[in-house]
């Protein structure tokens, strides 16, 4: 989720994993079945079992009293992201995660069939966004046409790769006016890379923007706005969670949960601060300050026709980029769930976790 993206995570995936989750141009497409004509049950049955990979929400439910009045089972994985949520669903080892965009996109281009069931953004992306665009010491770039013949990190299979695709085309440059280095981006590994001068310019995020600057800023290090939305985030399921109809009527319950957790810690961030980024993450008070002061406030649209069109520019941007077969980003998308959020919220549940 766009707010369960703005910690720099903590440890590094192993390099196969992330390369299993990168789009793979050799790798026949998923078929994408539909569960659009699958009535959703009116109840979920208390026996019913969901695993779930969202760590944050999990410590959103406990700090708010809600966890325990999920009317379902649920197994928590400590996973969340792209490339790990993938590699659980090839396993049939969970069944929903949180994720940003791209990876529901390269999991349809890999032949893995799966959902976005949950659609939460930044009321401000612009003023707010997740990511900045670190700048190596003396790299001389103080605008995003200054990126012209440069070295740029990018992770292809992650949502820092398809920003810096965005962010060429906005500065009206392509892959062949910038020298792209394939890295992971996890941990730390962007930010060390600039100040090493392996890269003159990065997307970095959270907290390791502030990390940056203070640990490089002497030397010169910068960032600089992209001026672009980088904000969506989602709640992402394996189709053949959704078409169960128990666990399809775990999951909207789920997602009523998921919202209202995200407006309590919007509402809360003295607790979410002490009882998430210091006591959870290990984090310095600073540091969780910092990341609240930053993380903007949540939406969560009752219509999916926005956020379709974007994901269908970023559709048509890597297919162009990566030399992959374009197809319907609606496709991705699973509409039953559509107005859950905004109308769990809208029920009066905002200051509800």
């Amino acid at each position: 989720m766009s707010r369960f993206r703005s910690v720099a995570v903590v440890g590094s995936l192993a390099a196969a994993l992330l390369l299993t989750s990168c789009a793979n141009n050799s790798a026949s497409t998923s078929g994408s079945r539909s569960v659009a004509l699958k009535k959703i049950p009116a109840k979920v049955s208390a026996d019913t079992t969901l695993t779930v990979g969202a760590p944050i929400l999990k410590v959103a439910l406990e700090l708010s009293g809600q966890i325990d009045k999920l009317p379902f089972k649920v197994k928590w994985a400590n996973i969340s992201g792209g490339p790990q949520c993938s590699e659980a669903f090839r396993a049939d080892a969970l069944d929903i995660c949180s994720a940003a965009e791209i990876p529901s996109i390269n999991a349809h281009w890999t032949g893995l069939d799966t959902k976005l069931v949950g659609a939460e953004f930044r009321k401000d992306p612009i003023a707010d966004p997740i990511y900045e665009l670190g700048i190596a010491p003396g790299a001389g770039i103080k605008k995003l046409s200054d990126l012209r013949g440069k070295k740029i990190a990018y992770s292809p299979g992650q949502a820092q790769g398809a920003l810096v695709l965005r962010i060429l085309k906005k500065a009206g440059l392509s892959k062949q006016d910038v020298k792209l280095v394939e890295l992971a981006s996890t941990g730390d590994v962007f930010p060390t890379a600039l100040g090493n001068h392996q890269v003159d310019a990065a997307p970095i995020a959270g907290v390791n923007i502030k990390r940056y600057l203070t640990k490089y800023g002497r030397d010169g290090a910068t960032t600089i706005r992209h001026g672009l939305r980088d904000d969506p985030g989602h709640l992402w399921a394996l189709t053949d969670a959704v078409a169960d109809a128990q666990k399809s009527a775990a999951i909207k319950e789920l997602i009523r949960f998921w919202a209202r957790a995200e407006v309590w810690i919007d509402a809360h961030p003295k607790q979410w601060i002490e009882g998430y980024y210091v006591k959870d993450q290990g984090l310095s008070r600073e540091d969780g300050e910092y990341l609240v002061a930053h993380a903007g406030h949540p939406v969560f649209p009752a219509s999916w026709s926005g956020a379709i069109k974007r994901q269908q520019q970023t559709v048509d941007l890597l297919a162009k980029e990566q030399k992959h077969k374009r197809f319907d980003a609606g496709i991705l998308f699973d509409r039953r769930y559509e107005r859950v959020a905004a109308d769990a919220l809208a029920d009066g549940g905002g200051e509800q976790a």
